[in-house]
């Protein structure tokens, strides 16, 4: 029996003893991301919502097997958020209009949502009117049965069959008016609501899933009451597809206890404010980088080759790397890499190695100074810093799993590694 077979199956339910603990935790990330935040300037805002923007837009695509052009999807938001100095990949037809639909939804969060707009929205995904060659339904409600399966032909499995056509305009009546309706839940809760419901109705031939996450982003933006995204679940998501599928058939089978994919929901937006937030670090320190380096003379290439760096590229910088990055020869990277030696933005990670590494430096000053009890664990198999600032403030920072493992191998200076990921608190410490 499937929970859309069930008399009034929409009145969710949940073991609030489960959920609670992770709903303060959110609350607490989110308040500690919007202070973060605040400390930026409106253009490093606009930049860092254009990369959680492209990172929402690409991965919530692949969950669905649709992989996007990442340049073109950054391209296109930039432009259309007025975002200067981003190197410019000419976007699809298709991308323009995926992008348009994202920003559509979020800059718009408070207006009311209803058939037209959704329709609209989902047309937007499929121009052609097919989805991996097949011609499907585009711009309406689906007149077909819909059945979830997997499977090679002849050994389908059925894991899923949504309610029949003919009662979809009445559910989605229900589903839309609850929607715009102020309700005594918080908006975390919402969000993960709307998800599994919209889901469930599955209403349009194709596209459900990439419309539940965008109405799940415009949900969490009205309990913010802001148009600045800055974190996203998708990314979480299509890292955990297998979870997600077989979260949602549980429940898509059970009798509407929904807990499981509350608190599975809840967990990846956790998991998502971290990113947020190390993502802020990075813009942080990358400003700093830039405001102490803005005199120094460099090329275009350098420029944008020591950008890729400062946005989190997991690499040695080396002249290989240089070269492969910039498309130009070994030859030309190396006098890249020495002419930004010898004006003190790089430095030689290993000095007198065979197969030298460089790092960039942030700060002239040794940052060990101000930093004690340095150590870096795992969490959820991602490294973080751990440390305490002047003795008093404790760090807990996100670090590239190259960076952590050539740290533990000494092949990367502790000053090195705090000048990457905490020359920002230096900075603002002496302002």
């Amino acid at each position: 029996m499937y929970i859309h077979e069930r008399d009034n199956w929409t009145d969710f339910r949940w073991d609030i003893s489960k959920v609670e603990l992770l709903q303060e935790e959110i609350f607490r990330k989110q308040g500690l991301l919007c202070g973060r935040l605040s400390s930026l300037g409106f253009d490093s805002k606009l930049r860092a919502m254009a990369e959680n923007l492209t990172a929402d837009i690409v991965y919530s695509s692949e969950v669905e097997g649709v992989r996007l052009n990442v340049e073109q999807v950054r391209s296109s938001i930039a432009r259309k958020l007025g975002i200067k100095n981003v190197k410019y990949t000419a976007p699809s037809h298709y991308i323009e209009s995926v992008v348009n639909v994202m920003l559509e939804a979020i800059q718009h969060y408070d207006t009311p949502l209803n058939k037209e707009k959704l329709c609209a929205w989902q047309a937007a995904f499929f121009p052609s009117g097919y989805s991996e060659g097949s011609q499907i339904e585009v711009g309406q409600y689906r007149t077909n049965e819909e059945y979830i399966v997997s499977g090679m032909f002849g050994r389908e499995k059925i894991h899923y069959i949504a309610p029949s056509p003919d009662r979809i305009e009445l559910e989605m009546q229900q589903f839309l008016a609850w929607f715009d309706r102020e309700e005594p839940v918080n908006s975390v809760i919402r969000s993960a609501i709307a998800h599994f419901w919209f889901v469930s109705i599955h209403p349009f031939e194709d596209g459900n899933g990439r419309l539940a996450r965008i109405l799940s982003d415009m949900l969490l933006a009205r309990g913010e009451k802001s148009e600045f995204r800055f974190y996203n679940i998708s990314s979480q998501i299509n890292k955990d597809k297998k979870h997600y599928y077989d979260i949602l058939e549980r429940m898509q089978r059970g009798d509407g206890d929904i807990t499981e994919w509350l608190v599975w929901y809840m967990q990846k937006l956790v998991d998502a404010l971290d990113e947020a937030d190390s993502a802020v670090s990075t813009i942080l320190n990358k400003s700093f980088f830039w405001q102490k380096a803005s005199a120094v003379p460099m090329t275009e290439r350098q420029t944008q080759v020591i950008n890729l760096f400062l946005d989190g590229y997991e690499a040695k910088i080396s002249s290989k790397t240089w070269a492969a990055l910039a498309k130009c020869s070994k030859d030309t990277a190396i006098r890249d890499i020495q002419d930004l030696v010898d004006k003190n933005i790089l430095v030689e990670t290993v000095p007198g190695a065979k197969r030298p590494s460089y790092s960039i430096v942030y700060d002239v000053e040794d940052l060990t100074q101000f930093f004690t009890d340095v150590t870096i664990t795992e969490e959820k198999g991602i490294p973080y810093l751990h440390a305490l600032f002047k003795g008093a403030r404790p760090i807990h920072e996100r670090v590239l799993k190259l960076d952590a493992d050539r740290y533990e191998k000494g092949e990367l200076s502790l000053r090195d590694l705090l000048s990457k990921y905490c020359a920002y608190m230096v900075a603002n410490n002496r302002g």
